[in-house]
C-alpha cells in the first residue's frame, strides 16, 4: 500500500482523495481552506489545514514521507509551481499535478512533475484509478466502462521462456493478452539504441522473454489476480 498526499481540495482534488481512500489507500489531504479540510476529514487517513507553499509546515505534516503527491491546486498557477518545486526538494518520487493550460503543463513538467493532468481530459476519479493501478509492475492503465480495463504489465518471472499456449493465460486468469511489447536493440550509424516493437496479433507459439510487456484486457478482479503474480 502506498502513501498519497493530495494538496488542494477543490472538486478535482477531493475526488482524487476520496477515490484513493475508497480503494483503501493511505491519504493525507491538505488545503489552506479549513472548511474544505473539515469536509473531507471523515473520508481520508488524515486531513490538515495549512499553506502547502510553506516548506516548514509541509514537513510538519509529513509530506516528505509520501510515495505519491498530487498537486490539485486550481487556478493559482504560482502556488502550484511553488508546491511542485517544494515536493521535488522534499524528495517525493512521484509528483502528479493538475494544470490549467498546455503552457502550465509544460512548466510543471520542466520543474519536476512526473505526470501532469489537464482536467478537461481526465477526471479526478480516473486519475485515482490510474495511480493505484500503476503501482508495482503495471506500466499503463485504461479504465473501460463497467468493471473491465486494459493494462500494460511487465511479464512475471514465472512466464519467462514459456509460450502463450503453455501459459494458458485466459484459462488460468480469465484475461486476454491482446498485444506484446518487446524492446529490441537497433544499430544506426554505428550507435545502438533501444526500440519498442508491438505485436498486436500474438500467436500461441510466441515465447515470453524477460522485459516483455503484456497488454491485457479483462475484468478488474481477474486482472488483479494476474498482478499478484509479481
Amino acid at each position: 500500500m502506498k502513501q498519497y498526499a493530495v494538496i488542494g481540495l477543490g472538486r478535482f482534488g477531493s475526488s482524487v482523495a476520496k477515490t484513493l481512500a475508497e480503494k483503501e489507500q493511505q491519504v493525507l489531504a491538505v488545503d489552506a481552506n479549513e472548511e474544505l479540510v473539515q469536509d473531507i476529514m471523515e473520508y481520508v487517513t488524515k486531513a490538515v489545514c495549512l499553506d502547502a507553499t510553506d516548506e516548514k509546515a509541509a514537513k510538519s505534516a509529513g509530506l516528505q514521507n509520501v510515495d505519491v503527491a498530487v498537486c490539485a491546486i486550481g487556478t493559482n498557477v504560482e502556488a502550484s509551481i511553488l508546491v511542485t518545486l517544494m515536493l521535488k526538494d522534499l524528495g517525493v518520487h512521484e509528483i502528479v499535478c493538475k494544470a490549467t493550460s498546455e503552457a502550465h503543463k509544460k512548466v510543471l513538467e520542466k520543474i519536476g512533475a512526473t505526470k501532469v493532468i489537464l482536467p478537461e481530459r481526465d477526471t479526478g476519479v480516473r486519475i485515482a484509478e490510474t495511480l493505484v493501478s500503476l503501482s508495482g509492475q503495471v506500466r499503463d492503465y485504461i479504465g473501460l466502462s463497467g468493471n473491465s480495463s486494459i493494462i500494460e504489465i511487465l511479464a512475471p518471472e514465472k512466464f519467462i521462456g514459456k509460450n502463450l499456449r503453455e501459459l494458458a493465460i485466459r484459462a488460468e486468469y480469465g484475461v486476454n493478452v491482446i498485444a506484446i511489447k518487446k524492446e529490441t536493440t537497433v544499430v544506426e550509424n554505428g550507435e545502438e539504441r533501444t526500440e519498442e516493437k508491438i505485436d498486436v496479433s500474438p500467436k500461441a507459439e510466441d515465447i515470453i522473454e524477460k522485459g516483455d510487456i503484456l497488454v491485457v484486457f479483462g475484468e478488474n478482479k481477474k486482472i488483479e489476480t494476474l498482478r499478484k503474480e509479481h
